[in-house]
This record gives structure tokens, C-alpha cells and sequence, in this order.
């Protein structure tokens, strides 16, 4: 086991971020003063998490109890390798996205500014109350948190279109959270008598081996059912429903805090609710696996036949979450690390895809992929950032991508499942299409003669920095995967 360190310090992110929305208000009736404040929480919380790195390297596992609700139900919060991912993924892009959303909410005048800074800031406060939860309680609670603060940003605009989207978001997200993870959460402490996460060793569940193994089996599956932010099929459509809401929001949605707490979820209860004897032993596992591998597939071949461009973005995002689902499910070692890889992976690739999208949008007023021909010559920096992504999405070196695939595809073969390898190469070929048909486009189309390229160029700096600079670790972290590799293997067993 890991060794325990109990410190307050691990309170200091989760503080930064509850302080933060307070500042932005405060600071409501000027808009530099109201941006600086989330950038300077955005780089605090990113050092406060940095800081806590050295010692989960080294085999120990942070840990404070806040305060007891009533006996067996507390708040308490743990930092071990995977919080570390997810938290350090989520407070770095907070810091991109700040700036982005400077450009996107500014060029296009974007009402209701203030509201919408809060929301983003308190969606990181839940994302990193997520990763940094010690039991499922506290998991509970910092994940519905998510859901209610993001609402908001769903339906930023306020029209009949985002109301729709918003009304089917909370119904998804909320709805499958309290029939099924709800339920979930009590049988757990009933059959194990207890909601503390076992960390430190992932090969141990929570539950004794005199729990009945019916009673557990059915507790997995509302754990599976109840965290639909993994946007597994059929719980899925929530998420195309969300793209009505601005890009920057988009991005949140499927990069940083709302998918990746859902996947970085049932990661976790997998590990370390379940662990992987039980997974094994009562044969959950692999028919997980299938069900991600259904997902990754069909989400594919639904995103070939999307024009708008955030909407084949949307359900590529669909099928390339199930990839942490299905590595974590096959439960080897390789299978395991490259589905947590691919928490850290897929956050760089995919909002580099958004901000690039939302680029296009402010520049040209455009959502149709059949409209982008020949628009690169206009935007390079845009284009060569999303052609840097997409090839991650795809799966080519040296982008990061390609890591997690190697990972995954070794993993089924060394477990001896064929058919989870052919889904992950089949989705491979599907998003080269999708992907490739965009790239061919941007770079290749001929415009039509309505459009007048002349009239585009690239969007503000402020947008194209950070776009660029996700592309570019999208590649370093293909040269560098031990970066994150280092916190699954510090996850034990």
C-alpha cells in the first residue's frame, strides 16, 4: 500500500477554484479585471495541483477528511496518479481556455459575460472536486455540481434551440444520476459497508469477498448507467444536443471538465470501487469492453455523415471517450494505462479540434464542413493546428493519439480479444475518413463562387495562441508519454 500523507494541502486547489467564480463577479464591471482573475486562478490552481506531483510519484497518496455529514457519509478528498491526470489536465486547459474565451466572447459580443465566466470557473471547482474526491459521497456530490453549473452554458444563448439542448442535457445527466448512481452509491455502503475509495492498490475492490456477487453485479451496472457524462450508447445523445452552446462551452463540455469527469468516473470505479479481481471474477469487464467498442464504432459512422462541423466534432468525442472505457475494462496492464492515457490525450487533441472550430466560426461565420473548401490558404495557423488533432484522433505518430492506440491495440491482443482489436482499427479507418474529408477540404477544395476567401483571415490572437499551443503539446506528449504514463503506473497494483 501507499503511504498516507494528511495535509490540508490538498484543500488548496479546490479553494482557489471555489474563490474564483466570487472574484470574476466582483469584478463583473470590467471585463479585463473580471478575465485576469480567472487567469490567475487558472495558473494557481495549475501550480497548487503541480506542487502535490512529487510526492504521488514517490508512492504516496494525499489525503483529508473535511467533515462528517453523518457516520459513514463524509466529505473527504485523496489525491493519488489518477486524480493527478485529470487534475492537471483540467486546471492547464483552464488557463488556454481563458484565453480563448477572451477572443471568442469579445468578437462576437457575447451577451451575459460575467454569468458565463462563474459558470466555466465553478465547472472546474466540481472537475477538480471530482478528481480529488476520496469516496463516492464526495464524488456525488462535486459531480452533480458539474452538471448544475454547466446548464447554464448549455443554454447560454437562450433561445428555443439551446433551451431544447439544455432541457435534454439536464434530463440525461440528472436523471441517470439519481435513478441509477444514487441507488449505486447506497448499495456500495450497504454490501461493503463503507463509501472510502480503495486507493493505493488496484487489484483490491472495496467490497469483501462475502458480498453477493448478484447484489455487486447490479451495483455495477448502476454505476455504468448512472455516470452518463461517459457518454457511453445509448446514454449518449445528450451530448450532440450540448453543441448549441458557444464553442469555448463546447470545448469545456468534451475536453476538459464534463466527459472527463464522466470517463475519469467510471475509471475510478472500476479501480477502485471494484478493482480488477472482481472485474475479472465476475466477468464484468469484458462485456463493458463490448459496449464501448459498440460505441466507439457506431459514434464513428455517425460523425462520417455530419456537415456541421461542432456535430461530427460531437460524436467523434462520443467514440473516442469509450477508449478510456474500453482500455480500463479489458483490466491489463497495457489496456489499463492506455485508457487513462488517453484522459490526458484526448483532452489536447480534442479542444485543439474545438478551438479550431470555434476559430473558423468567429472568422467566417461558418458551421459547414461542404463550406470550408480552400479556407487554409486563409487560416494556416487554424488549419495546421486542427490537422496536427486530427491526426492525434486518428491515431498517427508521433502525435499523442497514436500512444494510447498502441496501448489499447496491444492490450486486446495480449488479453486475446480479437474483436475489441478489430473495433479500435475499424474506428481508426472511420476517422481518417471523417477527419480526412475536412483536411482535404480545408487544404484541396475548390472554394464556390459565392465565397470570397479574400474577405477571411485568422482569428485573434487571443484564439489562435491557444489553439497552437494545444496542438503543439498533442505532439510533444506523442514524444513524451511518460509524462502522464508515470501516474498510472504510481496508481499500484
Amino acid at each position: 500500500m501507499a503511504d498516507t500523507l494528511l495535509s490540508a494541502r490538498i484543500l488548496i486547489p479546490l479553494i482557489i477554484t471555489l474563490i474564483a467564480p466570487f472574484g470574476i463577479y466582483l469584478a463583473r464591471h470590467n471585463p479585463n479585471h473580471r478575465e485576469a482573475v480567472s487567469f490567475v486562478a487558472g495558473v494557481a490552481t495549475f501550480l497548487a495541483v503541480l506542487s502535490l506531483v512529487p510526492a504521488v510519484l514517490d508512492g504516496g497518496i494525499w489525503l483529508y477528511p473535511l467533515f462528517v455529514l453523518i457516520p459513514g457519509v463524509e466529505v473527504k478528498f485523496a489525491v493519488d496518479g489518477l486524480s493527478l491526470i485529470f487534475a492537471l489536465v483540467a486546471s492547464f486547459l483552464w488557463i488556454l481556455a481563458t484565453s480563448y474565451n477572451i477572443g471568442y466572447m469579445r468578437s462576437l459580443n457575447e451577451h451575459a459575460q460575467t454569468r458565463y465566466y462563474v459558470c466555466f470557473a465553478v465547472a472546474i471547482f466540481g472537475a477538480v472536486g471530482v478528481a480529488f474526491s476520496a469516496n463516492i459521497f464526495t464524488l456525488y456530490l462535486f459531480y452533480e455540481i458539474i452538471t448544475v453549473f454547466t446548464y447554464p452554458l448549455v443554454a447560454h444563448h437562450q433561445d428555443d434551440e439551446s433551451f431544447e439542448g439544455g432541457r435534454k442535457y439536464l434530463v440525461y445527466l440528472m436523471g441517470t444520476s439519481k435513478l441509477f448512481l444514487l441507488p449505486a452509491m447506497i448499495m456500495t455502503y450497504v454490501l461493503a459497508g463503507t463509501l472510502d475509495f480503495h486507493l493505493g492498490d488496484i487489484t483490491q475492490g472495496m467490497f469483501p469477498e462475502t458480498a453477493n456477487p448478484v447484489a455487486v453485479t447490479i451495483t455495477y451496472i448502476l454505476f455504468i448507467a448512472g455516470l452518463a457524462k461517459a457518454a457511453l450508447m445509448p446514454f449518449h445523445n445528450w451530448l450532440p444536443s450540448a453543441m448549441v452552446a458557444p464553442t469555448p462551452v463546447s470545448a469545456l463540455l468534451h475536453a476538459v471538465a464534463v466527459v472527463k469527469a464522466g470517463v475519469f468516473c467510471i475509471s475510478r470505479v472500476m479501480l477502485s470501487v471494484f478493482g480488477i479481481e472482481t472485474m475479472d471474477n465476475l466477468y464484468l469487464g469484458i462485456p463493458t469492453a463490448y459496449l464501448a467498442a459498440f460505441t466507439i464504432v457506431v459514434a464513428s459512422v455517425i460523425a462520417m455523415t455530419k456537415d456541421d462541423l461542432k456535430a461530427r466534432l460531437a460524436y467523434s468525442t462520443v467514440s473516442q471517450l469509450s477508449y478510456v472505457i474500453i482500455g480500463v475494462a479489458m483490466l491489463t496492464p497495457l489496456a489499463v494505462t492506455g485508457g487513462n492515457l488517453h484522459i490526458a490525450h484526448h483532452a489536447f487533441s480534442k479542444i485543439t479540434l474545438f478551438f479550431a472550430a470555434g476559430a473558423i466560426y468567429v472568422a467566417t461565420h461558418i458551421k459547414k464542413i461542404s463550406m470550408l473548401s480552400g479556407m487554409a490558404s486563409r487560416m494556416p495557423w487554424t488549419f495546421g493546428a486542427f490537422s496536427i488533432a486530427a491526426l492525434s484522433m486518428i491515431g498517427v505518430p508521433p502525435v499523442c493519439g497514436f500512444v494510447s492506440k498502441w496501448y489499447l491495440v496491444n492490450g486486446a491482443l495480449s488479453a486475446g480479444h480479437v474483436p475489441l482489436m478489430i473495433a479500435l482499427l475499424a474506428s481508426t479507418l472511420l476517422n481518417s475518413y471523417y477527419f480526412g474529408h475536412i483536411i482535404y477540404k480545408g487544404y484541396f477544395g475548390v472554394p464556390s463562387p459565392d465565397v470570397r476567401l479574400e474577405d477571411y483571415r485568422e482569428a485573434p490572437l487571443s484564439m489562435v495562441v491557444p489553439l497552437s499551443i494545444t496542438a503543439v503539446i498533442s505532439v510533444a506528449l506523442g514524444f513524451y508519454p511518460h509524462l502522464f504514463e508515470q501516474f498510472v503506473k504510481a496508481l499500484g497494483g
